[in-house]
Protein backbone atom coordinates (compact mmCIF):
# COMPACT_ATOMS: atom_id res chain seq x y z
CA UNK A 1 0.00 0.00 0.00
CA UNK A 2 1.20 3.54 -0.80
CA UNK A 3 2.73 5.03 2.36
CA UNK A 4 0.73 8.27 2.08
CA UNK A 5 -2.49 6.25 1.89
CA UNK A 6 -1.32 4.36 4.98
CA UNK A 7 -0.76 7.64 6.85
CA UNK A 8 -4.10 9.06 5.72
CA UNK A 9 -5.96 5.93 6.78
CA UNK A 10 -4.22 5.95 10.17
CA UNK A 11 -5.44 9.51 10.79
CA UNK A 12 -8.96 8.85 9.51
CA UNK A 13 -9.41 5.85 11.82
CA UNK A 14 -7.65 7.17 14.94
CA UNK A 15 -9.60 8.08 18.06
CA UNK A 16 -10.00 11.87 18.40
CA UNK A 17 -7.50 12.14 21.27
CA UNK A 18 -4.96 9.86 19.56
CA UNK A 19 -4.30 11.79 16.33
CA UNK A 20 -0.75 12.73 17.36
CA UNK A 21 0.03 9.15 18.39
CA UNK A 22 -1.32 7.89 15.06
CA UNK A 23 0.63 10.34 12.90
CA UNK A 24 3.77 9.82 14.98
CA UNK A 25 3.56 6.05 14.60
CA UNK A 26 3.02 6.06 10.85
CA UNK A 27 5.68 8.73 10.17
CA UNK A 28 8.24 6.76 12.16
CA UNK A 29 7.35 3.51 10.38
CA UNK A 30 6.84 4.76 6.82
CA UNK A 31 9.02 7.90 6.63
CA UNK A 32 11.90 7.02 8.99
CA UNK A 33 11.05 9.93 11.29
CA UNK A 34 13.04 10.20 14.53
CA UNK A 35 10.57 12.49 16.29
CA UNK A 36 7.14 13.99 15.59
CA UNK A 37 5.51 16.86 17.52
CA UNK A 38 2.33 18.87 17.03
CA UNK A 39 2.10 22.52 18.10
CA UNK A 40 -1.13 24.55 18.25
CA UNK A 41 -1.25 28.34 17.91
CA UNK A 42 -2.41 29.93 21.16
CA UNK A 43 -5.40 32.26 21.33
CA UNK A 44 -3.19 35.35 21.36
CA UNK A 45 -1.20 34.15 18.30
CA UNK A 46 2.07 34.71 20.19
CA UNK A 47 3.30 31.14 20.81
CA UNK A 48 2.90 27.62 19.46
CA UNK A 49 1.80 25.33 22.26
CA UNK A 50 2.81 21.62 22.23
CA UNK A 51 0.05 19.02 22.17
CA UNK A 52 0.97 16.64 24.98
CA UNK A 53 -0.43 14.92 28.04
CA UNK A 54 0.61 16.15 31.48
CA UNK A 55 3.00 15.85 33.23
CA UNK A 56 5.26 15.37 30.17
CA UNK A 57 5.26 18.58 28.13
CA UNK A 58 7.54 20.44 25.76
CA UNK A 59 8.20 24.17 26.00
CA UNK A 60 6.09 26.51 23.83
CA UNK A 61 7.90 28.12 20.90
CA UNK A 62 7.50 31.68 19.65
CA UNK A 63 5.37 32.43 16.61
CA UNK A 64 7.68 35.33 15.73
CA UNK A 65 11.28 34.09 16.01
CA UNK A 66 11.43 30.30 15.82
CA UNK A 67 11.78 27.82 12.94
CA UNK A 68 8.27 26.49 13.61
CA UNK A 69 7.01 30.08 13.75
CA UNK A 70 8.51 30.74 10.32
CA UNK A 71 6.53 27.86 8.86
CA UNK A 72 3.39 29.12 10.62
CA UNK A 73 3.80 32.71 9.45
CA UNK A 74 4.82 31.98 5.86
CA UNK A 75 2.45 29.00 5.56
CA UNK A 76 5.18 27.04 3.84
CA UNK A 77 7.35 24.13 5.03
CA UNK A 78 10.58 25.19 6.72
CA UNK A 79 13.65 22.96 7.10
CA UNK A 80 15.80 23.31 10.22
CA UNK A 81 19.21 21.66 10.49
CA UNK A 82 19.77 19.53 13.61
CA UNK A 83 22.66 17.62 15.19
CA UNK A 84 24.36 14.80 13.29
CA UNK A 85 22.95 15.90 9.94
CA UNK A 86 19.33 15.40 10.92
CA UNK A 87 16.70 17.78 9.58
CA UNK A 88 13.55 18.95 11.31
CA UNK A 89 10.73 19.73 8.89
CA UNK A 90 8.15 22.22 10.15
CA UNK A 91 4.81 21.93 8.31
CA UNK A 92 1.81 24.28 8.55
CA UNK A 93 -1.30 22.60 9.94
CA UNK A 94 -3.99 24.59 8.18
CA UNK A 95 -7.50 23.88 6.94
CA UNK A 96 -9.08 26.15 4.29
CA UNK A 97 -6.84 29.00 5.35
CA UNK A 98 -7.53 28.66 9.09
CA UNK A 99 -4.08 28.42 10.70
CA UNK A 100 -4.19 25.85 13.50
CA UNK A 101 -0.53 25.15 14.19
CA UNK A 102 2.61 23.32 13.02
CA UNK A 103 3.61 19.67 12.68
CA UNK A 104 7.37 19.18 13.29
CA UNK A 105 8.96 16.02 11.91
CA UNK A 106 12.64 15.08 12.40
CA UNK A 107 14.12 12.92 9.60
CA UNK A 108 17.64 11.51 9.02
CA UNK A 109 18.98 14.05 6.50
CA UNK A 110 18.12 16.86 4.08
CA UNK A 111 17.95 14.63 1.01
CA UNK A 112 15.41 12.42 2.74
CA UNK A 113 13.47 15.48 3.88
CA UNK A 114 13.23 16.97 0.40
CA UNK A 115 12.34 13.62 -1.12
CA UNK A 116 9.24 13.24 1.01
CA UNK A 117 8.40 16.94 1.59
CA UNK A 118 5.34 16.89 -0.67
CA UNK A 119 3.83 13.88 1.08
CA UNK A 120 4.60 15.28 4.54
CA UNK A 121 2.86 18.52 3.57
CA UNK A 122 -0.24 16.59 2.49
CA UNK A 123 -0.20 14.58 5.72
CA UNK A 124 -0.15 17.84 7.70
CA UNK A 125 -3.21 18.98 5.69
CA UNK A 126 -5.05 15.75 6.49
CA UNK A 127 -4.12 16.16 10.15
CA UNK A 128 -5.57 19.68 10.15
CA UNK A 129 -8.94 18.42 8.91
CA UNK A 130 -8.94 15.64 11.48
CA UNK A 131 -8.11 18.03 14.34
CA UNK A 132 -11.10 20.22 13.44
CA UNK A 133 -13.40 17.17 13.45
CA UNK A 134 -11.83 15.75 16.62
CA UNK A 135 -12.49 18.97 18.57
CA UNK A 136 -16.17 17.99 18.67
CA UNK A 137 -15.26 14.99 20.84
CA UNK A 138 -12.16 15.93 22.85
CA UNK A 139 -10.78 19.01 24.65
CA UNK A 140 -7.16 17.99 24.02
CA UNK A 141 -6.47 20.40 21.16
CA UNK A 142 -8.48 23.26 22.65
CA UNK A 143 -6.54 22.88 25.91
CA UNK A 144 -3.27 22.92 24.00
CA UNK A 145 -4.15 26.28 22.45
CA UNK A 146 -4.15 28.15 25.75
CA UNK A 147 -1.01 29.34 27.48
CA UNK A 148 -3.14 30.93 30.20
CA UNK A 149 -6.58 30.25 31.56
CA UNK A 150 -9.45 31.82 29.63
CA UNK A 151 -12.12 33.72 31.48
CA UNK A 152 -15.59 32.23 31.15
CA UNK A 153 -16.66 35.14 28.94
CA UNK A 154 -13.67 34.57 26.65
CA UNK A 155 -14.40 30.83 26.49
CA UNK A 156 -17.93 31.63 25.31
CA UNK A 157 -16.72 34.12 22.70
CA UNK A 158 -14.03 31.88 21.18
CA UNK A 159 -16.48 28.99 20.91
CA UNK A 160 -18.83 31.29 18.98
CA UNK A 161 -16.30 32.17 16.26
CA UNK A 162 -16.14 30.49 12.83
CA UNK A 163 -12.30 30.50 12.81
CA UNK A 164 -9.55 33.10 12.72
CA UNK A 165 -8.75 33.00 9.01
CA UNK A 166 -10.20 31.67 5.78
CA UNK A 167 -8.99 31.49 2.18
CA UNK A 168 -10.88 31.11 -1.07
CA UNK A 169 -9.92 32.03 -4.63
CA UNK A 170 -12.03 35.21 -4.43
CA UNK A 171 -10.85 36.47 -1.02
CA UNK A 172 -8.70 35.95 2.05
CA UNK A 173 -9.91 36.68 5.60
CA UNK A 174 -8.11 37.08 8.91
CA UNK A 175 -9.30 38.31 12.30
CA UNK A 176 -8.11 38.60 15.89
CA UNK A 177 -9.61 39.58 19.26
CA UNK A 178 -7.83 41.15 22.24
CA UNK A 179 -7.37 40.65 25.12
CA UNK A 180 -7.41 37.08 23.81
CA UNK A 181 -7.80 35.44 27.22
CA UNK A 182 -10.31 37.91 28.64
CA UNK A 183 -12.42 39.06 25.68
CA UNK A 184 -16.12 39.58 26.38
CA UNK A 185 -18.13 41.71 23.90
CA UNK A 186 -16.53 41.95 20.44
CA UNK A 187 -17.13 39.27 17.86
CA UNK A 188 -17.01 38.44 14.15
CA UNK A 189 -18.77 35.87 12.01
CA UNK A 190 -18.68 34.83 8.38
CA UNK A 191 -20.28 32.28 6.12
CA UNK A 192 -19.83 31.56 2.40
CA UNK A 193 -21.73 29.76 -0.32
CA UNK A 194 -20.73 29.17 -3.93
CA UNK A 195 -21.73 32.73 -4.83
CA UNK A 196 -21.89 34.84 -1.66
CA UNK A 197 -19.94 35.81 1.43
CA UNK A 198 -21.80 37.09 4.49
CA UNK A 199 -19.73 38.91 7.11
CA UNK A 200 -20.64 40.39 10.52
CA UNK A 201 -18.44 42.48 12.81
CA UNK A 202 -20.12 43.15 16.16
CA UNK A 203 -19.51 44.98 19.42
CA UNK A 204 -21.76 44.20 22.39
CA UNK A 205 -22.14 46.66 25.25
CA UNK A 206 -21.24 45.81 28.83
CA UNK A 207 -18.54 43.67 30.39
CA UNK A 208 -17.86 40.12 31.42
CA UNK A 209 -20.49 37.40 31.22
CA UNK A 210 -23.31 39.86 30.49
CA UNK A 211 -21.55 41.15 27.38
CA UNK A 212 -20.81 37.62 26.22
CA UNK A 213 -24.41 36.51 26.74
CA UNK A 214 -25.66 39.50 24.75
CA UNK A 215 -23.26 38.75 21.89
CA UNK A 216 -24.18 35.06 21.88
CA UNK A 217 -27.88 35.90 21.65
CA UNK A 218 -27.40 38.43 18.85
CA UNK A 219 -24.98 36.37 16.75
CA UNK A 220 -27.11 33.25 16.98
CA UNK A 221 -30.21 35.29 16.06
CA UNK A 222 -28.35 36.60 12.99
CA UNK A 223 -27.24 33.09 12.06
CA UNK A 224 -30.77 31.75 12.51
CA UNK A 225 -32.14 34.40 10.14
CA UNK A 226 -29.30 33.95 7.64
CA UNK A 227 -29.74 30.16 7.55
CA UNK A 228 -33.43 30.68 6.85
CA UNK A 229 -32.43 32.44 3.61
CA UNK A 230 -33.59 35.86 4.74
CA UNK A 231 -32.18 39.06 3.19
CA UNK A 232 -29.59 41.11 5.10
CA UNK A 233 -31.92 43.93 6.33
CA UNK A 234 -34.41 41.37 7.62
CA UNK A 235 -31.61 39.45 9.36
CA UNK A 236 -30.84 42.64 11.26
CA UNK A 237 -34.53 43.24 12.03
CA UNK A 238 -35.10 39.74 13.40
CA UNK A 239 -31.94 39.85 15.52
CA UNK A 240 -33.01 43.30 16.75
CA UNK A 241 -36.35 41.86 17.86
CA UNK A 242 -34.67 38.93 19.61
CA UNK A 243 -32.33 41.21 21.58
CA UNK A 244 -35.07 43.71 22.44
CA UNK A 245 -37.46 40.95 23.54
CA UNK A 246 -34.90 39.76 26.09
CA UNK A 247 -33.34 43.02 27.29
CA UNK A 248 -36.16 45.54 26.60
CA UNK A 249 -33.63 48.17 25.49
CA UNK A 250 -31.34 47.91 28.53
CA UNK A 251 -28.59 46.30 26.43
CA UNK A 252 -27.92 46.43 22.71
CA UNK A 253 -25.32 45.38 20.20
CA UNK A 254 -23.59 47.29 17.40
CA UNK A 255 -22.96 45.42 14.17
CA UNK A 256 -21.63 46.08 10.69
CA UNK A 257 -23.08 43.55 8.23
CA UNK A 258 -21.98 42.74 4.67
CA UNK A 259 -23.39 40.43 2.02
CA UNK A 260 -20.94 40.16 -0.92
CA UNK A 261 -21.66 38.80 -4.38
CA UNK A 262 -18.49 36.87 -5.18
CA UNK A 263 -18.86 37.22 -8.94
CA UNK A 264 -19.30 41.00 -9.15
CA UNK A 265 -17.91 42.35 -5.86
CA UNK A 266 -21.19 44.17 -5.21
CA UNK A 267 -22.32 44.09 -1.60
CA UNK A 268 -25.26 45.05 0.52
CA UNK A 269 -24.38 46.69 3.83
CA UNK A 270 -26.25 47.34 7.07
CA UNK A 271 -24.41 49.66 9.46
CA UNK A 272 -26.00 49.35 12.90
CA UNK A 273 -23.50 50.84 15.31
CA UNK A 274 -19.85 51.45 16.09
CA UNK A 275 -17.63 49.02 14.09
CA UNK A 276 -15.81 50.92 11.34
CA UNK A 277 -14.32 50.11 7.93
CA UNK A 278 -11.14 51.40 6.31
CA UNK A 279 -10.23 50.54 2.72
CA UNK A 280 -6.73 50.28 1.25
CA UNK A 281 -6.91 50.82 -2.51
CA UNK A 282 -3.98 51.70 -4.78
CA UNK A 283 -1.77 52.61 -1.83
CA UNK A 284 -4.31 54.96 -0.21
CA UNK A 285 -6.24 54.31 3.00
CA UNK A 286 -9.70 55.79 3.21
CA UNK A 287 -12.39 55.46 5.84
CA UNK A 288 -15.67 54.21 4.37
CA UNK A 289 -18.79 55.67 5.94
CA UNK A 290 -22.29 54.28 5.66
CA UNK A 291 -25.65 55.60 6.77
CA UNK A 292 -25.72 54.90 10.50
CA UNK A 293 -28.70 52.94 11.80
CA UNK A 294 -29.72 51.95 15.30
CA UNK A 295 -27.87 49.15 17.14
CA UNK A 296 -29.67 45.84 17.52
CA UNK A 297 -32.08 45.77 20.47
CA UNK A 298 -32.09 49.49 21.30
CA UNK A 299 -35.77 49.99 20.38
CA UNK A 300 -38.69 47.76 19.52
CA UNK A 301 -39.27 46.78 15.87
CA UNK A 302 -36.56 48.85 14.21
CA UNK A 303 -36.52 48.70 10.41
CA UNK A 304 -33.17 48.37 8.66
CA UNK A 305 -32.22 49.39 5.12
CA UNK A 306 -29.33 47.97 3.12
CA UNK A 307 -26.90 50.21 1.24
CA UNK A 308 -24.88 49.33 -1.84
CA UNK A 309 -21.11 48.96 -1.78
CA UNK A 310 -18.63 47.96 -4.46
CA UNK A 311 -15.33 46.22 -3.80
CA UNK A 312 -12.64 45.93 -6.48
CA UNK A 313 -9.94 43.28 -7.01
CA UNK A 314 -6.88 44.28 -5.00
CA UNK A 315 -8.88 46.08 -2.29
CA UNK A 316 -8.01 45.45 1.34
CA UNK A 317 -10.85 46.09 3.80
CA UNK A 318 -9.95 46.47 7.48
CA UNK A 319 -12.78 46.37 10.02
CA UNK A 320 -12.17 47.60 13.58
CA UNK A 321 -14.24 47.84 16.74
CA UNK A 322 -14.39 50.93 18.97
CA UNK A 323 -11.77 49.31 21.21
CA UNK A 324 -9.32 50.07 18.39
CA UNK A 325 -10.23 53.45 16.92
CA UNK A 326 -11.23 55.03 20.27
CA UNK A 327 -8.39 53.76 22.48
CA UNK A 328 -6.43 56.54 24.16
CA UNK A 329 -2.70 57.00 24.76
CA UNK A 330 -1.37 57.76 28.25
CA UNK A 331 -1.64 61.43 27.26
CA UNK A 332 -5.28 61.06 26.27
CA UNK A 333 -4.79 61.11 22.47
CA UNK A 334 -7.28 58.90 20.62
CA UNK A 335 -5.80 56.35 18.22
CA UNK A 336 -8.10 57.49 15.43
CA UNK A 337 -8.11 57.25 11.65
CA UNK A 338 -4.63 58.70 11.03
CA UNK A 339 -2.86 56.15 13.23
CA UNK A 340 -5.01 53.35 11.83
CA UNK A 341 -4.14 54.40 8.29
CA UNK A 342 -0.42 54.31 9.14
CA UNK A 343 -0.78 50.84 10.68
CA UNK A 344 -2.67 49.56 7.64
CA UNK A 345 -0.07 50.97 5.25
CA UNK A 346 2.80 49.52 7.28
CA UNK A 347 1.23 46.04 7.07
CA UNK A 348 0.24 46.21 3.39
CA UNK A 349 2.72 43.49 2.37
CA UNK A 350 1.49 41.00 4.98
CA UNK A 351 -1.16 38.39 4.15
CA UNK A 352 -4.63 39.07 5.51
CA UNK A 353 -4.27 36.49 8.29
CA UNK A 354 -1.21 38.33 9.67
CA UNK A 355 -2.61 41.87 9.50
CA UNK A 356 -4.92 41.87 12.58
CA UNK A 357 -2.16 40.73 14.95
CA UNK A 358 0.26 43.30 13.51
CA UNK A 359 -2.25 46.15 13.82
CA UNK A 360 -3.04 45.16 17.40
CA UNK A 361 0.69 45.23 18.23
CA UNK A 362 0.81 48.81 16.89
CA UNK A 363 -2.21 49.59 19.08
CA UNK A 364 -0.43 48.26 22.17
CA UNK A 365 2.42 50.70 21.53
CA UNK A 366 -0.02 53.62 21.31
CA UNK A 367 -1.92 52.52 24.41
CA UNK A 368 1.27 52.29 26.45
CA UNK A 369 0.14 49.23 28.41
CA UNK A 370 -0.04 45.55 27.57
CA UNK A 371 -3.58 44.95 28.81
CA UNK A 372 -6.36 46.96 27.13
CA UNK A 373 -9.26 48.48 29.03
CA UNK A 374 -11.71 47.47 26.30
CA UNK A 375 -12.11 44.72 23.74
CA UNK A 376 -10.28 45.25 20.47
CA UNK A 377 -11.20 43.52 17.22
CA UNK A 378 -9.45 43.76 13.84
CA UNK A 379 -10.65 41.89 10.76
CA UNK A 380 -8.90 42.06 7.39
CA UNK A 381 -10.49 41.08 4.07
CA UNK A 382 -8.34 40.93 0.92
CA UNK A 383 -10.53 40.90 -2.15
CA UNK A 384 -9.21 39.17 -5.26
CA UNK A 385 -12.46 38.81 -7.16
CA UNK A 386 -13.58 36.03 -9.41
CA UNK A 387 -11.88 35.56 -12.77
Amino acid sequence: MNRFVTAERALRTAAPHELLDAVRRVLCQEYAADAVELFMADYGLTVLQPVSVLPHTLEPVSVHNSPAGRAFGAQRPHLEGRAEGRVRVHLPVTVRGDRLGVLSVTVPDEEHARGCLGELTEIADVLAHEVVVAERDTDLYLQARRKDRLTLAAEMQWQLLPGRSCTRPEYELGAQLEPAYAIFGDNFDWSATADRLTLYVSNGMGEGIEASLLTNLAVNALRNARRAGIALPDQAALADQAVYAHYRGRCYLSVLMFDFDLASGRAQVVDAGSPQLLRLRNGTVQRVDFEAQLPLGMFEETDYVAQDFQVEPGDRLVFVSDGVHEVASPGGETYGDAALARAILSTRLLPAAEVPRAVLRELTGHRGQATPNDDALVLCLDWRGRR
